[in-house]
């Protein structure tokens, strides 16, 4: 459904993104994440074509948005990060004015904005001014601005900031709907909301994709180690000393003591993905240390997110100009080889051709002769 192929955005000697590459499927929720001035913005602009590719395509629904922008845009619905609206305008006169400018058909626009106004849930603030509604009805504005007219893709910038923690629900539940009807990406900084909404994620930092996976498969890969939280009755003070009898054990920290009943939390790091809870457990029986409670860790996308961006170099635009000019030079280099195959292919099939000839006006003298 969206396809990015070898996109580079650059201004000036700045590159705000560079070589990027990754696909949406049709039917997918997509969460696009990033720090601030990633490129997460400039990428979704060049996608709805509200900027050109420096270098590169963008195929959306199988037009090229530098061709074809008009089917582009028409196949689009787009919820940029803020909720810009016209606070003069009524919900209903906001979400017609985007029919109107998404050129749907006049006799299809009334029932297309009654649509758009219901699957949010704005019919009871629908001829409501928009300077005068909360938050959350502002976002879900602006998202009916963005599904009139049922497009193909939705493309949401940060659809849920600034929301209380009801709001965010709501929204949450709302996107999901979207699932049966449109292909959905979703760039946001909130990554719990992320891997709630979304199966798949990709990750851009400084410019460059880091990584287009799962949720469950980049939380599951990131984690080198397994993270236990251990209750237990330790009267002895024993805990602790487990990190001298298990080798896979790589610390053991104190979280807390309960005052009334003298209980400790432990939080139990392993050098390993391997499970040691019955190490453990054989342990504090041998030394006489009850376990309360005993749970792994999840890993989050956070962490996942983290991991992936945190000890990535940080290149000049001088090495950024070299890559691109190694790049470019490797481009030559395989178009020149192609280039030439192309020329050893000709002059081989000429030369099967004038062997041929060379056989058949062999034949036709030896036949000649014969007779």
């Amino acid at each position: 459904m969206i396809e990015v192929k070898n996109v580079t955005k650059k201004y000036g000697d700045f590159y705000a993104v560079r070589n990027i590459n990754f696909e949406v499927k049709d039917g997918e929720i997509v969460g696009f994440l990033g720090r601030n001035g990633a490129g997460k913005t400039t990428t979704m602009n060049m996608i709805t074509g509200f900027i050109e590719a420096t270098e590169g395509e963008i195929i959306v629904d199988g037009y090229n948005v530098d061709i074809k922008p008009k089917k582009v845009k028409k196949e689009i619905g787009y919820m940029p990060e803020g909720t810009p609206l016209y606070p003069e305008l009524t919900v209903k006169e906001f979400v017609t004015y985007m029919a109107e400018l998404k050129l749907v058909p006049r006799k299809e626009r009334k029932k297309a904005v009654e649509e758009a106004i219901k699957s949010t849930g704005l019919e009871v603030v629908q001829n409501n001014l928009t300077r005068n509604l909360s938050r959350g009805y502002k976002q879900r504005v602006s998202m009916a601005g963005a599904i009139v007219g049922n497009p193909k893709i939705l493309i949401l910038d940060e659809p849920t900031v600034g929301l209380d923690p009801t709001q965010v629900v709501e929204i949450r539940e709302l996107i999901k709907s979207f699932r049966k009807d449109h292909t959905v990406l979703i760039s946001s900084h909130i990554l719990s909301e992320i891997s709630q909404i979304c199966e798949k994620v990709i990750i851009i930092d400084k410019g460059e994709i880091v990584a287009v996976d799962t949720t469950k498969h980049l939380e599951k890969n990131t984690s080198d180690n397994t993270v236990l939280n251990v209750i237990v009755d330790d009267i002895g003070n024993k805990f602790e000393s487990l990190k001298e009898e298990i080798a896979e054990i790589q610390e053991i920290k104190l979280i807390k003591e309960n005052a009334e009943d003298k209980t400790k939390e432990y939080e139990v790091k392993t050098s390993s993905s391997e499970d040691i809870r019955k190490q453990i457990f054989s342990c504090c029986a041998k030394n006489e240390i009850t376990i309360l409670e005993m749970k792994k860790q999840e890993a989050s996308l956070e962490d996942a997110f983290i991991k992936l961006v945190e000890d990535r170099p940080e290149y000049t635009q001088k090495e950024i100009k070299k890559m691109q000019y190694e790049k470019e030079l490797e481009e030559l280099r395989e178009e020149e080889k192609i280039k030439k195959q192309e020329r050893d292919d000709k002059k081989q099939a000429k030369k099967e051709e004038k062997a041929r000839k060379k056989a058949e006006k062999e034949a036709k003298k030896d036949k000649g002769g014969e007779e």
